[in-house]
């Protein structure tokens, strides 16, 4: 009778211990899951270039450099944008809400969309006059 309750004893302790064995298990794939989670996968990395690549060429009107400028102002103060950890920049520098101003809507210019080799998204828009 002893060795028979040692037994379940045992046998106890070894289901204990295969429960928190898989509980570690379980929580360390969610953890896993919510961090692969915050990178974009490719199909969201193509949509996220195609709004400010869709813009690049060697004479495009002022009037596209200026709704170039604002969607790339809205895409780095949006919050709630999955994307807004990637802040795009032009010509180097973070726009501001009134950067599309310094674009004349007569002129022409040089748009060319600089692509981060790391993330894989646009990080840089160089926007010079056209020749």
């Amino acid at each position: 009778m002893e060795n028979a309750s040692k037994a379940l004893i045992i046998a106890g302790a070894i289901l204990l211990a295969i429960l928190l064995i898989s509980l570690g298990i379980l929580v360390f794939n969610q953890a896993s899951e919510s961090a692969n989670s915050n990178a974009l996968n490719d199909a969201q990395k193509t949509s996220f270039n195609q709004k400010f690549t869709k813009y690049e060429g060697d004479r495009v009107k002022g009037s596209m450099v200026k709704t170039l400028v604002q969607e790339i102002f809205a895409s780095n103060s949006n919050p709630d944008n999955v994307d807004s950890k990637y802040i795009v920049k032009i010509n180097g520098t973070e726009p501001t809400a009134a950067a599309a101003s310094a674009y004349s809507t007569n002129s022409s210019y040089k748009v060319v969309v600089e692509v981060d080799t790391t993330s894989g998204v646009v990080n840089n828009v160089k926007i010079t006059a056209a020749p």
